[in-house]
């Protein structure tokens, strides 16, 4: 981030502190009760501080291998920026009310008044609006971000190889094993996937941050699980390390060497821009991966007409590609039909609202396939919304996934 950027974005958060202590102020008649509320805020300014310095000095190279003490740093930071950000707009809109009410008295022959109770009282239900992120971030930074959930998902084809029916696939995505810090919570997540005892285990790239050796403490954790007919895994845009700074371009290559070989000592086959049959009774489907390829700036690494090569027209294919753009851009106009792909990528933002019937995330406005199931010209598409964490280091509303995939044959 550029000086500018800085001192522009140190600016407007010195603003924003200024007009939330303002309207913290005198919010509750009793002395205690005020006294709570400034003494919190002034915590929620030291752990800010601290962030901040943590941000620049624990990460003088870029964002990688984290401890349990910078994710603790990071998690309030975020969650009381949050909260902060909340209030202030709640804040503004009291505040509005007033200007408002201000210029009628003046440009007109009205006495209507502000109410000073009426302020002091929308000030009090701004704080406990507040609250309500506050203490949603904060479960997702303790508990939250290792909430492994399981999501099944049935889909039938008409084409589907008749071996192949009832055929079970975990698909996991993006750990992000650098953010770890509990790995005693990953190995509950790991034995989670075991348990569904899949067919098939597919792994959707992100394996790191950065570094390979993020990974290397998690080498047997995942090196454990095992499925019949194998386990394969593709590249994600952070596997490449493009987030941080190399002392050379070979030494970013030679990262890159290093994670293949920590996916063949975890027992996954690393498809770049490759496939495999999977036979099963004489019959057979392909799963096909490629590396990864987003929108720009994000690498475009895949290439389909290599992936698909040996490819024939009537085969039942499973695509993994990290980013769901390339099902939109390129996938679904690729003359080799493509029955399903599997992604990750977006993590549903790490944060949003799911409940049967509505789902919603930030992450909505920049991606137009986000998270679970979609449908278009007969393929289908899921995207995993994660089994890891990135830059929060927490969970509100998406939990981290493993989706569980049975394919059936569908009946004429």
């Amino acid at each position: 981030m550029s000086t500018t950027r800085v001192v522009v974005f140190l600016v407007f958060y010195i603003l924003i502190e200024i007009y939330i202590f303002s309207g913290l102020n005198l919010t509750f008649k009793n002395p205690l009760g005020q006294k709570i509320l400034i003494g919190i805020y002034f915590c929620s300014l030291l752990v800010t501080l601290i962030g901040i310095i943590a941000i620049f000095t624990s990460f003088p190279n870029g964002y990688s291998k984290v401890s349990w003490t910078q994710n603790l740093i990071l998690g309030l930071l975020f969650s009381f920026f949050i909260t902060k950000l909340v209030y202030a707009v709640f804040l503004l809109m009291v505040d509005s009310e007033s200007v408002v009410t201000y210029l009628i008295r003046r440009f007109s022959s009205s006495d209507a008044a502000p109410s000073l109770q009426r302020r002091q009282t929308l000030k009090q239900i701004g704080v406990l609006v507040a609250m309500i992120p506050l203490t949603s971030f904060l479960y997702g930074v303790f508990k939250g971000r290792y909430n492994y959930r399981l999501h099944k998902v049935s889909l039938s084809f008409p084409d589907l190889p008749a071996a192949f029916d009832g055929f079970k696939i975990v698909q996991i995505s993006d750990v992000h094993s650098g953010s770890f810090d509990d790995t005693e919570a990953v190995k509950r997540g790991i034995e989670k996937i075991q348990q569904q005892q899949a067919d098939l285990i597919l792994f959707t790239g992100d394996m790191i941050n950065n570094l390979a050796e993020e990974i290397e403490p998690y080498i047997d954790l995942f090196q454990s699980l095992s499925a019949p007919f194998g386990k394969y895994a593709v590249l994600g845009n952070h596997d490449y390390g493009e987030y941080i700074s190399w002392e050379s371009e070979e030494a970013k290559k030679q990262n890159l060497v290093k994670l293949a070989q920590h996916h063949q000592a975890m027992g996954f086959e690393l498809l770049n821009n490759a496939q495999v049959p999977i036979k099963k009774a004489n019959e057979q489907i392909k799963v096909v991966g490629v590396e990864n390829w987003g929108k720009k700036p994000y690498p475009q690494e895949g290439d389909l007409n290599k992936a698909f090569a040996q490819s024939q027209p009537d085969d039942f294919s499973i695509l993994m590609s990290h980013d769901p753009n390339h099902w939109d851009l390129k996938v679904l106009d690729f003359p080799q039909k493509v029955h399903l792909t599997l992604s990750g990528h977006t993590h549903g933002m790490q944060m949003g609202v799911e409940i049967p019937g509505f789902k919603w995330s930030p992450i909505k406005y920049s991606y137009k396939r986000w998270a679970g199931l979609y449908k278009k010209a007969g393929q289908y598409l899921y995207v995993n919304r994660g089994f890891g964490f990135i830059g929060f280091p927490g969970r509100v509303g998406i939990w981290p996934e493993i989706t569980l995939i049975e394919l059936k044959k569908e009946k004429n």
